[in-house]
């Protein structure tokens, strides 16, 4: 990122937003918006008794045809009913699909009535103009209707067969250096015995069955949804009417061929179902011929049909396993979101809509509300009741991104001068002017849409109101028309003597100075021997040319300090009068002073060549050392009195290799130890060893100095006591174990550019307010909190989200819904004093189908993991994975009781906007804070904790459930990334390359039956067997595919926020282990569940809370 280019321009304030062409504004009150198609999902479970009705006659088909027409082009005829080959609900997994499962914006009637055929009116898409008719009738997945109607047959569940208790799994897991030499995250497996006390699963030969999945329906009327192929003569059944967003799971008949179909002329769901062994495959949304039976299937039909008469009871399957491509597949639904969503922009204008997942890239508009770069929400649709949302266990949070980079195409927000006056509050609940106050009285007073308390306008704020009670100026004034955007704060908002920022209660006091980074850099034994310093030090000469500025400035207004330390400490005179600058040594570690002022802090350019001179001398002072014994706390003071002698804020930049063992305040001593493991004290792991810790953040925090801490142990140094300063800071934890200058330094490196670069706020304040009937009651990040609403960071930058959340204290109000907004207060790279402001509405319900179509599962998943890896530093960490198992099957029992149309207990109902809910959240109990592998250090969990802590769900997402991209399945001259395909070892082949990435780790692995030419270019070497493992850079080679992978890799790495080191991994190499750890859907060694297993057993808790 440049931090030096310049805003792109934006259209300016002076005239009204232009409406984008099939975009439909529509008001805050329940008038007239812009609503989906009709997109239900089929029933789950086949035909329910009592749901028959009689099917319009309609238009026949051939027998279909061998061969598959491509599935994105393929075209049916105008008005012409065109049906593909699936039964109802039948789903192919996986990235061959055409028909996408669309989640639906906003808020929509749920279970609207049937209308007679072919008179379904035309329906409004917010996200561009209405479907075709090949659009329409390319939803038809395969409805096979006959003529008669005959009594379904009675619905049949998942047959699981007799449980068996799983057994744990013992296996040991190498992967050691995981988060040093490989970095840091990854997802680890739950024990069995832990994770799922007495888990039952199915035996290996019962039946296979699988899901089905069936999206909420829209506003319009809508057809019938319906189950999967029946057999000749047989009519149709369907779920109720009142519940079609589910996934489910038929046992779909075999159709015999030449069986002819009629259908409705007016433009059904697409229908969703699972493919089960010994039926024919059959592919989802495709139009025309079927395709012919897939390997591994067995023959289509058992026994030749009988035409011309009912065919006598099926034949029993042979026993066989769940079918993997039969569950959800979360590579499905992304890539299905980036087709419906990825193409349009996300206008935020309408109150309540889903935004499109984290994974598509799509462009937003902001036109009232803040963009889902901001802040998403794990529901759009809030329970009116606390009664509803206890009911429905769905948690209310919001994960709050308040300084993040937002792409070149957006414009950042705008910041507004309102003078001396400062701007606009609420005088009771002091919430800030935003789109959603109502002015009244002619514009000469408003209502506050928090607290609803009536304010008076100020004079010089005054405005006449139009004809629909909206100020004439609304559109040249951001706060009125926008989500989000910045005020200039006036001196109310500077500091007052205590050390504290008021968001509610300004006390004047003076602006700040623009603030200060001091380096301080261990020059131990252990650091001068690997290289370290004198890597850091050659670096840092010219990276301080790049320190953060704001606009268009043409140098940065932040001064920088230098302080070298072991056991004692060395503070540096760089004045720039001075012709070499001078040391002063610190050997009083108890009682830490700075012992000088003037000189210490300087301008960059002023001190250059003072800088240069003593950057040079460092590794060259320190190069003889015996000393190996550091400190740690006292450095941490010494920095922070030099920001307060200088009356700034600031940033220390920590550069420490061990255990602090030294004589001085904050002394360690080594207590790691893995046989608490498992135990009650495994708790004790995760909290810090002293006090002196936290009361150390406490002053940095009231004198704005946040700590980046980069660390390079070779052995356990205590990260869960040493990031404690950094975690109650705002600022950020790198570590790389076991450093070497050759293997580490391009990414000690990058990590060091872009932290030392990105734009920062200094001393800032948060608070969220919420309009009456909800309040934040909790929260979760990197940050310090003195009282139960303001949240307090000495450092944010644009990579930190605070996550939110809110519980009832009144009944809330469907008309009015629930607004948000989210004030930040900070101080600028160059000094000036700003206010943050994020305002979101959500819609209210009073049904739960209305909940449960408008989650979003990845903020579910970010909540619930940043919930459970603060729960381990209380309590045992089987209580925890056992609380958020408890958690899940009660969201999704439910939704099966209250939702779900009345079925078979022997099915797995699964909400729409859930269905991967048990995926994800296996990987979460499986990851190595709550389920270590056997090498995975006491280092390595305390480090992915407090990382995860501060994650956006961008990040969780990934760092859970990894991208598996193959490399050599795409074209070689196809720009595009290629489609990943799911985290299981099913899914390789030996004969192509794969990349994997989950954000901080970054594996090549290599099939051993790889092309020889492929292997050629790519390595530069002549067979598999010459391929060097643990590999971390690809020779640069100019041919086609070494260009490829290498760009995918330069690109991969510039989506996320830490340098991913790159290892390649040959197959059967004992590198392979470490990366099969990261294949999430498997079972993992050291025993966490495989999804299927993980889905079963989620389905057995399911059946006994509802019975």
């Amino acid at each position: 990122m440049n931090v030096n280019q310049s805003i792109p321009p934006v259209p300016p304030f002076g005239q009204p937003q232009p409406v984008y062409p099939g975009y439909h504004q529509s008001s805050y009150s329940g008038q007239s918006g812009s609503t989906a198609p009709a997109i239900p999902y089929g029933a789950y479970n086949g035909p329910v008794p009592g749901y028959q009705q009689t099917p319009p006659q309609g238009i026949s088909r051939a027998p279909p045809s061998s061969g598959a027409p491509p599935a994105s082009t393929a075209q049916a005829a105008c008005g012409q009913v065109a049906y593909g080959q699936f039964g109802q609900g039948d789903v192919q997994n996986g990235p061959s699909s055409a028909v996408q499962m669309q989640r639906l914006p906003g808020s929509q009637p749920f279970g609207s009535t049937l209308a007679p055929v072919g008179s379904q009116p035309a329906v409004l898409q917010p996200y561009g103009p209405p479907p075709t008719s090949a659009q329409v009738t390319a939803q038809l997945a395969g409805m096979q209707i006959s003529s008669a109607v005959v009594p379904a047959p009675p619905s049949s569940g998942l047959g699981y067969g007799p449980p068996t208790s799983l057994a744990s799994a013992s296996g040991s897991f190498p992967n050691s250096g995981l988060y040093g030499s490989y970095p840091q995250g990854q997802a680890s497996p739950v024990s069995q015995a832990q994770g799922h006390p007495g888990i039952q699963t199915p035996q290996r030969s019962a039946p296979s069955q699988a899901s089905s999945f069936t999206p909420p329906a829209s506003g319009g009327p809508r057809l019938p949804s319906m189950t999967g192929p029946l057999l000749p003569g047989q009519g149709f059944g369907g779920p109720s009417v009142s519940q079609p967003n589910h996934v489910s799971s038929p046992p779909p008949q075999a159709l015999p061929p030449g069986t002819q179909m009629t259908g409705p002329l007016g433009p059904p769901p697409p229908m969703h179902s699972l493919q089960q062994p010994g039926y024919q495959p059959q592919q989802n949304g495709s139009f025309g011929s079927a395709r012919g039976p897939q390997p591994n299937y067995g023959s289509p039909y058992p026994a030749a049909p009988t035409f011309g008469s009912q065919p006598g009871p099926p034949q029993p399957l042979p026993p066989k396993r769940l079918d993997p491509d039969a569950i959800p597949s979360p590579i499905q639904v992304i890539e299905d979101d980036r087709n419906n969503r990825g193409t349009e922009p996300f206008v935020t204008g309408v109150r309540g809509q889903v935004p499109p997942l984290v994974t598509t890239n799509f462009l937003v508009k902001d036109q009232g509300n803040a963009s889902p770069r901001y802040i998403r929400c794990t529901s759009y649709n809030i329970p009116c009741t606390s009664d509803m949302a206890k009911q429905a266990q769905v948690p209310l949070a919001a994960v709050i991104k308040p300084l993040a980079t937002l792409p070149p195409d957006e414009a950042s927000p705008y910041v507004v001068d309102h003078g001396e006056s400062g701007p606009l509050r609420c005088n009771r609940c002091k919430a800030y002017m935003c789109p959603f106050m109502q002015f009244i009285e002619g514009g000469r007073r408003f209502q506050c849409c928090f607290c609803s308390c009536i304010n008076d306008v100020p004079p010089q704020y005054f405005q006449h109101l139009d004809h629909t009670g909206k100020r004439v100026d609304a559109y040249d004034r951001p706060e009125l028309s926008l989500g989000s955007y910045e005020f200039l704060a006036t001196v109310d908002y500077c500091k007052v003597r205590e050390g504290k920022w008021l968001l509610s209660f300004p006390s004047p006091f003076f602006f700040p100075s623009p603030p200060a980074f001091i380096f301080m850099i261990d020059v131990s034994y252990n650091a001068i021997r690997t290289g370290l310093v004198r890597l850091l030090c050659e670096e840092l000469k010219s990276l301080l040319d790049f320190l953060p500025r704001e606009g268009g400035a043409e140098e940065s207004a932040i001064r920088v300090g230098f302080v070298t330390y072991n056991k004692v400490l060395h503070f540096y005179n760089v004045k720039s009068s001075l012709a070499q600058p001078q040391m002063m040594v610190v050997s009083d570690v108890a009682d830490m002073f700075v012992p000088l002022l003037d000189g210490f802090l300087v301008n960059v350019n002023e001190s250059r060549a003072v800088i240069t001179s003593l950057l040079d001398q460092i590794p060259e002072m320190f190069a003889d050392t015996r000393e190996t014994e550091t400190v740690f706390v006292p450095v941490i003071q010494a920095g922070m009195e030099a920001l307060k002698a200088a009356e700034c804020a600031g940033k220390l930049f920590l550069f420490h290799t061990s255990l602090p063992i030294a004589e001085a305040p904050g002394k360690l001593k080594n207590r790691d130890d893995r046989k608490l493991i498992n135990t009650d004290k495994e708790k004790t792991l995760f909290q810090p060893q002293t006090g002196a810790y936290q009361t150390l953040a406490k002053e940095c925090v009231a004198q704005g100095c946040c700590i980046d801490l980069f660390l390079f142990p070779n052995q356990y140094v205590d990260v869960a006591t040493l990031s404690v300063v950094p975690q109650l800071t705002g600022g950020s934890v790198y570590k790389y174990a076991c450093f070497q200058v050759e293997n580490d330094q391009e990414r000690f490196l990058s990590d060091l550019r872009r932290d030392v670069q990105k734009v920062v706020g200094f001393d800032a304040v948060m608070r969220v307010r919420t309009s009456t009937g909800i309040r934040a009651v909790d929260f979760f990040g990197a940050f310090y909190m003195s009282n139960t609403t303001d949240v307090e960071l000495a450092g944010l930058d644009g990579d930190k989200t605070v996550t939110v959340e809110f519980k009832h204290d009144d009944r809330l109000n469907e008309e009015s819904g629930a607004l948000l907004q989210c004030a930040l207060l900070y101080t600028s790279c160059a000094g000036q004093r700003r206010l943050r402001i994020h305002n979101l509405a959500l819609n209210c319900c009073t049904q739960l189908a209305d909940l449960y179509r408008n989650c979003e599962t990845d903020t579910l998943i970010n909540y619930m993991a940043k919930f459970a890896y603060r729960g381990v530093l209380n309590s045992p960490v089987k209580a925890v994975r056992d609380t958020l198992i408890t958690q899940c099957a009660q969201i999704l029992a439910c939704y099966r009781k209250n939702c779900a149309s009345p079925s078979s207990a022997g099915q797995l109902i699964l909400p729409e906007c859930m269905k991967l809910l048990p995926v994800y959240l296996n990987c979460v109990l499986k990851s190595d804070v709550l389920q270590p592998g056997a090498e995975v250090t006491t280092d390595d969990r305390a480090y992915v904790r407090q990382l995860v802590t501060s994650m956006d769900v961008a990040e969780t997402n990934v760092f859970f459930y990894p991208r598996l991209l193959p490399l050599t399945k795409s074209p070689i001259e196809s720009t595009t990334e290629p489609t990943a395909v799911r985290a299981s070892e099913e899914r390789l082949s030996n004969g192509d390359i794969y990349l994997l990435e989950n954000g901080l780790n970054l594996f090549l692995w290599v099939g051993a039956s790889v092309q020889q030419g492929v292997v050629q270019s790519l390595f530069s070497v002549s067979s598999f067997s010459q391929i060097t493992s643990g590999l971390s850079v690809l020779p640069v080679l100019d041919n086609p595919l070494s260009k490829k992978v290498r760009g995918l890799i330069d690109s991969l790495r510039a989506q996320r926020s830490r340098y991913m080191k790159l290892i390649v991994v040959k197959q059967e190499d004992k590198l392979e282990m470490l990366f099969k750890h990261f294949l999430v859907e498997d079972k993992s060694l050291s025993g966490g569940a495989s999804y299927v297993d993980f889905l079963c057993h989620m389905h057995k808790e399911i059946r006994q809370l509802l019975s």
